[in-house]
C-alpha cells in the first residue's frame, strides 16, 4: 500500500482534491497517537487511519465537507459516552485537524492575441496552471506562446469536449470580437467555472448579450460573466491589461476588496 506522503505527491501531480486529517491532540485512552494521519479523497475513500469506528466515520464526513467548502477545521471529540453522542468509549479526548488539499487553479486563456499572450505569461509567473486555446492553429502553439501547460487549437464551443472545466477553472476570453464570443461562449456558461471573463468595452459586451438573448440564452447564465473584465487601472498595454485581469481573478478567488491598502487597518 502506498504511503500518505506518496499519495500527496500523486495528488499534486494529478491536480486532484483530498483532505489530510491529522491527530493533533490525544489525552487519556484514545485509538491513535498524535501525528496519526488519514487522507480522504473527494469520492470518500481514504488511506491511513485516525482511529477507526464511529470516530473515523465522523472525520471522513468532516473531511468531505472541508473539500467542498475549501476550509480547514479542527475537530474535538470526547471518547466516553456514546449515549450522549460521543464517538467511542475509550475514555480519552482527541483532536483532529482537517486540511483540504486543493489543486492549483487552472487559468484557461481563450484567444491568443497580444493580451492573451500577456495573460499566459503573467498567470504562469503567478504560479497557476495555464492552458491556451484558439481556433487558429498557427497562434495556439508553444513556439508562438511559450510556457503554457497545454494547448487547445479548437473552436471555443468545442473546448469542453477537450478539457474538464470544474470549479477550480478560470476562463479568460481575450477573443477577437463579439461574433466569436456569441458563437462559442454558451457551452462555457453551462460549466461550473469559478470565473468567466470577457475582454472588451461595455458596448462590445452589450452587443454580445443582445445576440445571446436573441438566441434564447438565459439571463442568469449571462450574468455569470465578468465583462468588461479586470480592475480599473487605466491599463493600456497588453501587459497592463493582463495585470488588471489577473488582479480581478485573484481578488475574487481570495475574497479581496480591490481597495487601496493605504489607510487600511
Amino acid at each position: 500500500m502506498k504511503s500518505i506522503y506518496q499519495a500527496l505527491s500523486e495528488l499534486e501531480k494529478n491536480n486532484e482534491s483530498a483532505a489530510l486529517c491529522t491527530v493533533t491532540r490525544s489525552e487519556g485512552s484514545t485509538p491513535r497517537h498524535v501525528g496519526s494521519k488519514m487522507l480522504v479523497y473527494s469520492d470518500g475513500h481514504f488511506i491511513g487511519t485516525v482511529g477507526g469506528g464511529e470516530l473515523e466515520s465522523r472525520v471522513v464526513k468532516a473531511a468531505l465537507e472541508s473539500i467542498q467548502n475549501e476550509t480547514a477545521q479542527t475537530l474535538s471529540y470526547t471518547m466516553a459516552d456514546p449515549s450522549r453522542g460521543d464517538p467511542g468509549v475509550c475514555g480519552g479526548q482527541v483532536e483532529v485537524f482537517v486540511e483540504p488539499i486543493l489543486p492549483v487553479p487552472l487559468i484557461v486563456v481563450i484567444g491568443a492575441g497580444h493580451v492573451g499572450k500577456a495573460v499566459v505569461h503573467l498567470a504562469k509567473w503567478l504560479g497557476y496552471r495555464v492552458a491556451l486555446s484558439d481556433d487558429r492553429v498557427d497562434f495556439c502553439n508553444e513556439t508562438v506562446v511559450p510556457n503554457a501547460d497545454a494547448y487547445y487549437p479548437v473552436l471555443m464551443n468545442e473546448l469542453p469536449k477537450h478539457l474538464n472545466i470544474d470549479k477550480h477553472t478560470v476562463l479568460i476570453l481575450t477573443t477577437r470580437g463579439s461574433a466569436i464570443d456569441t458563437a462559442g461562449i454558451v457551452p462555457l456558461l453551462d460549466s461550473p467555472a469559478a470565473y468567466i471573463g470577457v475582454i472588451g468595452s461595455k458596448r462590445r459586451w452589450a452587443t454580445t448579450v443582445k445576440a445571446l438573448k436573441e438566441n434564447g440564452v438565459d439571463e442568469a447564465k449571462i450574468a455569470k460573466v465578468h465583462s468588461p473584465m479586470g480592475l480599473e487601472l487605466q491599463a493600456e498595454t497588453p501587459e497592463e491589461i493582463a495585470v488588471s485581469i489577473m488582479a480581478e481573478v485573484m481578488m475574487i478567488k481570495d475574497k479581496g476588496t480591490g481597495k487601496s491598502m493605504k489607510g487600511s487597518e
